[in-house]
């Protein structure tokens, strides 16, 4: 890129200056940033005045679209108002009581409490407290360790992030922390044993679950934290009963369910909750990305009235629950996340995600026979495409990861932003997106993947 070299370009002093995450920052050296300047819709223009159609929703969160005015008006109404007030020591506004009422409205029933972060990652961290906390208030201080699932992605604080399952987020971090323990992926494509149905393989996973809690000690497991579809970790969709195997082993030890929504709630999958999808009766639910589009930064917690009432007694017992954030409940987040799910609702953007789920999802499934595609998955609007050398035997490219990266290039330089995660290509767009954007976003990507596969024969063994 020319404007690299540029004595302070942009790039160039992006380059000097800025660390970027989940980035190769020697790689990052060589290639500069993209530089996007503005949004519409499901598009957003980089500095040279590219569209790009946002096939990822940002970070798999813009749900309304880019530029939503009434998602700017509501931030510049309450900013006029009251820009910051924090809810410590018996203080609130209106904003943060009218969306904890709301949601505690949206959510499956059995959930009445609300706690608000900054981010999905603030939010698990804080259920890893939360718990802790609740189960020396009830006498039961061995009930500590959370059982997550390799692959999983749950965050990158120090207690989220050992609960997420994916190499790349422990390796040097020192991670995970004790107390932590991970199961087996739910993805019958890659993990199930040669013949296994999903109905098998569902059973293997919930018996797996069983022995790792009588191996740990029954008294010793608090809590199973789970996406309702692993997002992050590549897009997994559990076999069918799987959820409901789960939950028996849970309920049968008093092991609490923790839903992670940060990604499918308020939509994604064709309902408002995955937990909907998939049939999960959460004791915990953690929300976060399509709760403001990501236009604020903002995440709750929405938890049983049994746990705040063990909370609540531990709080007057010490004198206070010692826990929270400055921005906890911050007034302008908390006014967008209302107008936000207004818009959700008003235009009816769960019933458009599951009308327009199947153009995206048979579009995708009609690439199979694609010499590079092994495995097509998702539901409603979010997907993976996985690209492997060899069909028979799913064996991927070697080195693993380069050739999902070329697909993501090629794809930008197509006008499409998706996703590598390895080498499975990730769709989450924004749940506007008309059924004629979803084909343009299926042209598209075709045509990388056809651009692909000249490069793979000739770069990748």
């Amino acid at each position: 890129m020319e404007d690299i070299v540029r004595p302070n370009s942009p790039a160039a002093r992006d380059i000097r200056n800025v660390l970027h995450p989940y980035t190769n920052a020697r790689r990052h050296e060589e290639r500069g940033p993209t530089i996007i300047k503005r949004g519409e819709g499901i598009y957003v223009y980089d500095d040279e005045g590219n569209q790009l159609i946002e096939g990822m929703a940002g970070l798999w969160s813009v749900a309304v679209g880019f530029s939503e005015p009434r998602l700017v008006e509501a931030a510049q109404k309450q900013m006029s108002k009251l820009p910051y007030s924090h809810i410590f020591s018996h203080k609130s506004h209106d904003p943060c009581i009218n969306l904890s009422e709301k949601l505690v409205e949206m959510t499956p029933e059995g959930l009445d409490h609300v706690f608000f972060t900054n981010s999905g990652s603030e939010a698990n961290d804080t259920v890893v407290k939360m718990v802790r906390y609740y189960n020396n208030a009830i006498g039961r201080p061995e009930k500590k360790k959370f059982i997550a699932r390799k692959r999983g992605y749950h965050g990158i604080t120090i207690a989220s992030g050992s609960l997420t399952g994916l190499p790349l987020n422990h390796a040097d971090f020192d991670l995970p922390i004790a107390g932590v323990l991970h199961t087996n992926c739910p993805h019958h494509y890659r993990y199930a044993e040669p013949g296994e149905s999903e109905a098998d393989f569902a059973d293997r996973l919930a018996n797996e679950l069983e022995e790792m809690i009588l191996a740990e000690g029954p008294e010793t497991v608090a809590a199973f934290i789970g996406e309702p579809l692993i997002a992050a970790g590549g897009v997994y969709v559990p076999p069918e009963g799987y959820w409901q195997k789960i939950q028996a082993v849970c309920r049968k030890y008093d092991v609490l369910v923790v839903a992670d929504e940060v990604i499918t709630g308020f939509g994604r999958t064709g309902k408002l909750f995955g937990s909907q999808t998939f049939g999960i009766e959460p004791d915990i639910m953690v929300v976060s990305k399509q709760l403001t589009s990501s236009y604020m930064p903002l995440a709750a917690i929405i938890f049983s009235d049994k746990l705040y009432q063990g909370i609540a007694d531990n709080s007057a017992k010490l004198g206070s629950f010692g826990h929270g954030f400055t921005a906890s409940g911050h007034p302008v987040a908390t006014a967008v996340g209302l107008e936000n799910l207004a818009i959700i609702e008003e235009r009816d953007l769960v019933g458009n995600a599951a009308r327009v789920a199947p153009v995206l999802q048979d579009g995708l499934r009609a690439l199979a026979d694609h010499p590079l595609v092994g495995n097509v998955r998702g539901v409603g609007l979010i997907a993976a495409v996985e690209l492997v050398a060899d069909k028979e035997t799913k064996r991927p490219f070697d080195p693993e990861g380069k050739l999902g990266m070329q697909v993501y290039e090629l794809a930008q330089k197509n006008g499409l932003v998706v996703r590598a995660i390895g080498d499975s290509i990730a769709f989450c767009p924004p749940l506007i997106i008309e059924e004629g954007q979803v084909r343009e976003i299926l042209k598209r990507f075709e045509m990388s993947l056809n651009e692909a596969e000249g490069w793979a024969r000739e770069n990748l063994s």
